[in-house]
């Protein structure tokens, strides 16, 4: 049954009476719209209004919202509105949709300071909760480890050497231009500034030792952590919101052992070739800069790169890689398990996985470089 508005005046001191009939739903949407739209003009010069449901046969929730909205335009407009005659039917229903949308929130004034302390404890709860997964996946991961050292059969050889292939193989091209153009720029700002003193070829040491203990194994974590971390992340995360991860646990497989540890021990062993790859990389771009901006020949440059550069300072570089490997394979598979349902869950975890894989490689660079100053190397 279609929905209809009939509008009677009222006489003198009676109210204008607006009769609805007919089915109110959802599936009559435009129509009721259009009937609204009507019924506004007919009664502008009302004073009091009084909204007869009794004809009303059907009513859903988008019905009962629009009779409701209807009685709230003309109250805001100053009328007098009262919805009389309602079905018993229907009463529950509309009593529900006019208690909505009727409490006013009040905005709380806050005091700065104590916002403030209140979101450095949010802050610090993250970061313990962050810190107590961490420990958790490397505990298990450790587990996993012991297990397929007692049956070296259960390691998944395949899917680590598939992940070598992707962190490794397919990331020499990016490593090889990022760490090509950072050794050539860092090569270029030493020969300009030392010329100054008359001291262009200590360009050379700065290149050499930088590069070899610092700059070739921070800038490649880094990278790593952008392209490799989130993939995991990403990866992860996208089995997680499928269910696929609780299905293995269903199968009764373990996703530490057949998911993360073949990424982790794939990163493990990539780092360190790739940290070495980059660090010769930059050597080679802050050689050809000292050749062709610098005037210093290929030999001359080899020969003082044997004068400055030790195998300490080589072994250095490389006890970093494995484990800023560990910590950002740990990070981005425990960012991966937290990923909720929704896309947006994803796109944050994966954010955040690579923010903390560097920030956390940072923090570790900082320690090693104390480290070994104190042991003299």
């Amino acid at each position: 049954m279609a929905p209809e508005l009939i509008v009677q005046s009222g006489e003198a001191g009676e109210p204008t009476r607006v009769f609805a009939s007919g089915a109110w739903t959802a599936a009559h949407a435009a129509s009721i719209e259009e009937k609204l739209g009507a019924v506004g003009l007919d009664v502008s010069d009302a004073r009091r209004l009084e909204i007869d449901a009794a004809g009303v046969v059907e009513l859903d929730t988008f019905g009962a919202w629009l009779l409701e909205r209807l009685a709230r335009s003309f109250s805001a407009q100053g009328l007098e509105t009262q919805l009389a005659n309602v079905p018993e039917r229907f009463s529950d229903l509309l009593d529900e949709i006019r208690a909505c949308n009727k409490i006013k929130v009040v905005p709380v004034r806050r005091n700065a300071i104590l916002t403030k302390l209140e979101d450095l404890g949010v802050a610090t709860t993250e970061f313990l909760q962050d810190l107590v997964r961490l420990i958790d996946l490397a505990g298990r991961l450790g587990s996993s480890i012991a297990l397929i050292l007692r049956r070296p059969r259960r390691f998944r050889l395949a899917s680590t050497v598939h992940h070598l292939d992707r962190v490794g193989w397919q990331a020499l091209p990016i490593i090889f231009l990022m760490t090509l153009l950072i050794g050539a720029i860092i090569s270029q700002q030493g020969i300009f500034h030392f010329r100054k003193f008359g001291a262009g070829d200590y360009a050379v040491d700065l290149v050499g030792v930088l590069v070899l203990r610092e700059i070739g194994v921070l800038l490649v974590a880094i990278m790593v952590a952008g392209r490799s971390g989130s993939s995991y992340t990403a990866e992860l995360g996208s089995m997680k919101m499928r269910e696929e991860i609780d299905a293995l646990r269903t199968m009764g497989l373990d996703p530490v052992e057949a998911l993360m540890l073949p990424r982790i021990v794939a990163l493990v062993i990539a780092m360190p070739i790739l940290t070495f790859f980059g660090s010769m990389c930059a050597l080679y771009g802050g050689g050809l800069v000292a050749w062709f901006y610098g005037g210093m020949s290929p030999p001359i440059y080899i020969a003082r790169l044997k004068e400055v550069i030790t195998v300490t300072h080589f072994q250095v570089g490389m006890i970093k890689a494995p484990f800023m490997a560990l910590v950002i394979g740990l990070v981005a598979c425990s960012e991966g398990l937290q990923v909720a349902g929704s896309a947006e869950s994803l796109g944050l975890k994966t954010t955040a996985s690579v923010v903390k894989s560097i920030f956390l490689v940072i923090v570790i660079d900082g320690f090693f470089a104390i480290f070994f100053a104190a042991i003299g190397m």
